[in-house]
């Protein structure tokens, strides 16, 4: 068990990575690695010069600090990364010319705001990367021309609220990463035409209520992160459906409580996170689907960090412990907090003894 609970570490809101910030490392180490075959060549880097890498495909441009942005392009510039300088703003007419863009990664910037016209003039981008700057909000109609864009990271923003609106135009999105800012609520309707999203990231803002319609529209949703906000409850019907759902991520909240009915039909869950919340029990009946299939929870679960009351309103839960216990992580953490008798008791202990 002490492997898996080394492997579970890395799933702990700080380690925890999703598949777009997987991209962006990947980003980086192409750039490092580009860097590294030019000085092993013998060529002195211009500072101020952008690192430019060509291909059959077309141009990669990547600039940092202390070089200097280009005025213009190359045509066929298919990947452009303009990171940690700081702008507040860009021209509306920054990727005019460059009409087969595919990735732009503008992150670590303090971007203030951008042009409804801003992707006008590149309809084939399928990721764009906004990480770390200072957006309140998006312009509607920004991406009117983006139906081929598959990835969207507004991370670590400012933003306190969302219009559905300003992600209208959005028809093949996949993964949406709004993950590290301040939002409180979302509006009804936000995701309902995003049926190929795949991974939804909405941890650490300071959502205390999710809309109930929230997951009606992308049915095709593996992962979705819910970790580090203020939820108190989860309601009968958020989850379903959601047939292909393998990874949930429930910990850092204020959850008390679980309706009876809320995993039902995560018939192919592989991971879930409770962790670090109060609750106290559960409902019987809220495991039943959870746990049968061969590889139904094959990464395990995790529960632990909740101040349980160990009597016989957990009978269902102990029940379900033993028969699960191999994929249950940091069982030393998951203790009872009451009654007096059983308090800082083991919980898998106490439902073995049951």
């Amino acid at each position: 068990m002490e492997k898996r609970e080394a492997t579970m570490s890395s799933w702990n809101p700080e380690r925890k990575q999703s598949l777009v910030g997987w991209d962006s490392h990947l980003s980086r180490i192409l750039f490092l690695l580009l860097l590294f075959v030019v000085s092993a060549q013998g060529v002195t880097p211009n500072p101020e010069a952008c690192l430019v890498s060509s291909s059959v495909n077309g141009s990669s441009i990547s600039c940092q600090p202390p070089a200097q942005i280009p005025k213009s392009l190359p045509a066929d510039t298919i990947f452009l990364a303009v990171e940690f300088f700081n702008l507040t703003q860009l021209p509306a007419d920054f990727l005019q010319g460059v009409p087969n863009l595919q990735e732009l990664h503008l992150s670590s910037n303090q971007l203030e705001n951008l042009s409804p016209k801003f992707l006008l003039p590149v309809p084939q981008l399928t990721v764009l990367d906004l990480t770390h700057n200072s957006l309140t909000r998006l312009p509607p109609g920004l991406f009117r021309v983006s139906a081929a864009l598959c990835t969207l990271v507004l991370k670590e923003n400012q933003l306190k609220f969302l219009e559905a609106s300003w992600l209208h135009g959005l028809k093949a999105l996949q993964h949406l990463d709004l993950s590290e800012n301040q939002l409180q609520s979302l509006p009804p309707g936000l995701l309902e035409n995003f049926t190929n999203m795949l991974t939804l990231d909405l941890s650490n803002n300071q959502l205390q209520t999710l809309p109930p319609d929230l997951l009606r529209g992308p049915l095709n949703l593996e992962r979705l992160r819910l970790e580090g906000n203020r939820l108190q409850v989860l309601g009968e019907r958020l989850l379903a459906p959601q047939p292909k759902l393998r990874y949930l991520f429930l910990n850092d909240n204020r959850l008390a409580s679980v309706a009876a009915g809320a995993f039902r039909d995560l018939q192919k869950l592989d991971m879930l996170d409770l962790s670090n919340n109060l609750l106290t029990t559960v409902p019987t009946g809220l495991w039943t689907s959870l746990g049968k299939a061969a590889r139904n929870l094959k990464d395990g679960f995790d529960i632990s960090s909740n101040p349980w009351i160990c009597d016989q309103n957990l009978a269902d839960l102990y029940r379900w412990l033993v028969a699960n216990e191999d994929k249950m992580f940091f069982r030393n953490h998951t203790r009872c907090a009451g009654p007096e008798a059983l308090k800082g008791q083991m919980l898998l202990a106490v439902a073995e003894s049951h």
